[in-house]
């Protein structure tokens, strides 16, 4: 069962990881409209802000919560539980949009499909292993305040 939750947490990172690389090399890294570099902005911000909030060292790239784990409830995670993917996906859109093809959209819906699949499993192993977590899902949203 482990050696399954390891390939899954795995196949979900590298889905993501190759689906940026897609992105970040098939187009400009910055849009020329400036309200979609604003939004790319916004999402890098949005993504120092958790990355900082979070500590460098105590988060993890795959899904899997580590063994010192603790519960981080101020910041962006105050309002979202996954405020770095939804940095991610902010981050992104602005250049899928501003170098538009059918390549690229497909790219950014399966990056998109990959992160909510992820957060799923990931919240699935927090309620799981992290004491308190089940309170901060019915406080918090999953990506988009008041939304989602």
């Amino acid at each position: 069962m482990q050696k399954i939750r390891v390939i899954k947490s795995i196949l979900f990172v590298a889905i993501q990881f190759v689906c940026l690389g897609l992105i970040a090399f098939t187009g400009p890294l910055f849009p020329a409209n400036e309200t979609l570099l604003l939004i790319e902005l916004l999402g890098l911000g949005l993504g120092v802000w958790a990355t900082l909030t979070m500590r460098i060292g105590n988060f993890n790239i795959t899904p899997d919560p580590l063994n010192w784990s603790k519960l981080v409830t101020s910041g962006p995670y105050r309002l979202i539980r996954h405020p770095m993917y939804l940095a991610l996906l902010l981050t992104t859109l602005p250049l899928v949009i501003n170098d538009f093809d059918l390549f690229r959209i497909v790219i950014w819906l399966v990056l998109l499909i990959d992160l909510l699949l992820k957060l799923n499993y990931e919240e699935n192993l927090l309620a799981t292993e992290l004491t308190g977590y089940d309170q901060y899902m019915r406080k918090s949203a999953r990506l988009i305040p008041f939304l989602y």
